[in-house]
């Protein structure tokens, strides 16, 4: 959207000036489409005298479409792009009402119908609907992104129906060609009706989960390929399952370990028992017993040498009992940092998180190891000595035991900062 005065009026002088609707704003951009309706009606509040009388600073109203003096309005000539795309966006209903008249077989326009078609006036709004119902398809998909963002509107709806229903019945092509969309809602879109559809195989679907920013077309693809797969089968082990495992998201790691079960593969379950995310490990445990196989004597000979697995002390601590503790207590003093941040963890997940035992770690020269002594700390920091709270917070102190002080002193009510 425009985002200041001068822009917000730029693109409205430059249309009434004469300039060709592509020169005056991004005509690809939907908040571009957006921000002239609204600049438009910004300047008649503003400015009316630029709407209502007959000069202007460039000798002529910025709108040259008629005056809206009586209910019938009738232009005198066939109206230009720049001035009608104006006229679409004019304050009075009746102009607004007229423009539609002239905007059929307009394509360069069609952005402006589609916020048309959730005008607050119902004789515009009903006007702009029939346009776009007669309009060809693929021009809708041209201007998804601004047709979702209308259909965010009260009574926007309409557009994003209209859109939604050429996707599902036109041509595979004209769907994809907006999953590479920038535009995050187009995506998703793209690639629900993809999905409905059947029209990408389950590799690429698997690829796509695999490597694709936004989250619901991570979930939306991963869950689709992996339902792909054959029940009790290894086919589509490797270019499926495979490449879900080896994304760098955590929730599409989660659907490629799920997936090991559907494949019959409930063993390789177990590497990803120390994964980094908490999800990914319960996914893990529960397709190895799906399999017949307890996690925790797995946990339990992972934690004899955790440092090339340290996570093994907090999956034993979220599946473990309370008989692990002492297990997982001895890594508070292990070499490897991750080891010692993971043992903080896992005794918060065994619920035997000791203050004596913790406090120490506050001291601790890895950021992460003090993170997760604070979390620990937080619910028991009245007892804790204040002083040592305070000590912290000296100049000298690495960061982020500095933090760690501000936060336990916050959590007394004593007033701190780094």
């Amino acid at each position: 959207m425009l985002t200041s005065e001068d822009d917000s009026y730029d693109a409205v002088r430059r249309l009434a000036a004469g300039v060709a609707l592509d020169e005056a704003l991004d005509v690809t951009d939907p908040e571009s489409w957006i921000g002239l309706d609204f600049g438009v009606r910004e300047l008649a509040w503003q400015r009316p005298e630029l709407f209502h009388s007959n000069a202007s600073p460039s000798g002529r109203r910025l709108s040259r479409a008629p005056a809206a003096s009586s209910p019938a309005v009738v232009w005198p000539r066939k109206p230009a792009d720049a001035e009608l795309a104006l006229a679409l966006c004019h304050p009075d209903g009746r102009i607004r009402e007229a423009a539609l008249g002239h905007a059929e077989e307009r394509p360069a326009l069609l952005a402006l119908v589609v916020i048309r078609c959730a005008d607050w006036a119902g004789p515009v709004r009903e006007r702009a609907r029939a346009l776009l119902a007669e309009a060809p398809p693929h021009r809708l998909a041209t201007h998804a992104a601004l047709t979702l963002r209308v259909g965010l509107r009260f009574r926007g709806g309409f557009a994003q129906e209209l859109l939604t229903g050429a996707l599902r019945a036109g041509p595979a092509t004209q769907v994809e060609a907006l999953l590479d969309s920038e535009d995050r809602a187009t995506a998703r879109l793209a690639h629900r009706v993809a999905v409905e559809r059947r029209l990408l195989p389950a590799e690429r679907l698997a690829r796509i989960a695999a490597r694709h920013r936004d989250v619901v077309v991570q979930d939306l693809c991963a869950q689709a390929a992996v339902a792909a797969l054959g029940e009790g089968t290894s086919e589509g082990y490797a270019e499926v399952v495979v490449v879900l495992l080896g994304s760098r998201h955590s929730r599409v790691r989660s659907a490629g370990v799920t997936a090991l079960r559907r494949v019959g593969q409930h063993a390789d379950a177990e590497l990803y028992l120390t994964d980094r995310s908490a999800v990914v490990r319960a996914c893990a445990r529960w397709v190895l017993r799906q399999g017949g196989i307890d996690p925790v004597p797995l946990y339990r000979a992972l934690c004899a040498d955790p440092a090339a697995r340290p996570a093994a002390a907090v999956g034993l601590g979220e599946c473990g009992m309370r008989e692990d503790t002492d297990l997982v207590r001895s890594l508070l003093a292990h070499p490897v940092p991750k080891v010692r941040a993971y043992a903080v963890a896992g005794l918060r997940a065994l619920e035997s998180a000791h203050v004596d035992d913790v406090r120490p770690l506050l001291d601790d020269p890895s950021a992460a190891v003090v993170r997760q002594a604070t979390m620990a700390l937080l619910p028991w920091a009245d007892r804790i000595p204040q002083e040592l709270l305070r000590g912290l917070l000296a100049n000298d102190r690495p960061r982020h035991q500095r933090i760690a002080g501000v936060l336990l002193l916050r959590a007394i009510g004593v007033h701190a900062k780094v």
